[in-house]
């Protein structure tokens, strides 16, 4: 038996709060860790504020808008260029059969304006909060936007019913213009669109209209009209002039390194 000396004065407790204090500085410690890390990354900054994609969009407008001018400023010297050629033509003594050739070939090439009757195509995303019409699924995100392959299958069939000539928003197609989108706006010969989407032709309007309908790609738009509220709208004009494609025509492609 021990003696009194030996015996404990009172129940001993379990270093229960040891671990657990230890545990409660761990966290806090980690916490710290994570907020300097994020205060680092982030560089005083808000994370949440997506800064990059916004200077990015700065950037393209500012290079869409600075498109437009050299556009313009193509336009005048091509102007000049055209009056040069056109008195230089009358001093060679070129023929009206061979003036009649040229001028045809600048109408196929895009470069002249061209007159006369047509339609306009305008697409539009459907309106905002757009739900389902009855019987059809609900939407996803890309049900609701103008795709790429919306605008040119609607310039096929422009081109496929007769067109002489074809604008796309305020710029005229010729053999080297691509319709492309990014995202749900176009970019057109280095410049930027949003929607609602114009596409003019000219043409005779029966036949421009009747490629329009049997398009099967534009039958399958028009369910996407009918089931979401896409935009499509056709106005047809008893005349219309298209300005003559004002950009370079240069070609450019690729050459074998000797």
């Amino acid at each position: 038996m021990s003696n009194s000396a030996d015996t404990p004065q009172g129940p001993v407790r379990r270093p229960f709060w040891r671990p657990v204090r230890l545990l409660t500085a761990a966290v806090f410690a980690l916490a710290g860790l994570i907020f300097v890390t994020s205060f680092n990354t982030a560089k005083g900054t808000n994370i949440r504020t997506d800064a990059s994609l916004l200077r990015l969009s700065d950037l393209i407008q500012e290079r869409s808008h600075k498109n437009a001018e050299l556009d313009k400023s193509t336009a005048a010297v091509r102007a000049e260029v055209d009056r040069a050629a056109e008195s230089a033509r009358r001093q060679d003594g070129s023929t009206k059969a061979e003036d009649r050739k040229l001028a045809a070939l600048e109408q196929a090439a895009g470069t002249t304006k061209v007159a006369g009757s047509g339609l306009t195509v305008t697409l539009n995303d459907a309106p905002p909060g757009a739900q389902a019409a009855p019987g059809y699924p609900e939407p996803q995100a890309n049900d609701l936007v103008i795709h790429q392959q919306d605008l040119q299958a609607v310039v096929n069939a422009l081109w496929k019913g007769g067109a002489t000539g074809i604008q796309v928003m305020d710029q005229r197609l010729i053999s080297t213009s691509a319709v492309r989108c990014v995202g749900n706006t176009l970019i057109l010969q280095g410049r930027v669109y949003s929607p609602p989407y114009k596409i003019t032709a000219v043409g005779d309007t029966r036949t421009l209209n009747k490629a329009l309908t049997a398009s099967p790609a534009i039958q399958n738009y028009q369910l996407y009209v009918k089931a979401y509220g896409l935009g499509w709208k056709v106005d047809e004009h008893e005349a219309v002039t298209l300005p003559g494609y004002s950009g370079t025509v240069d070609l450019h492609y690729a050459k074998p390194v000797s």
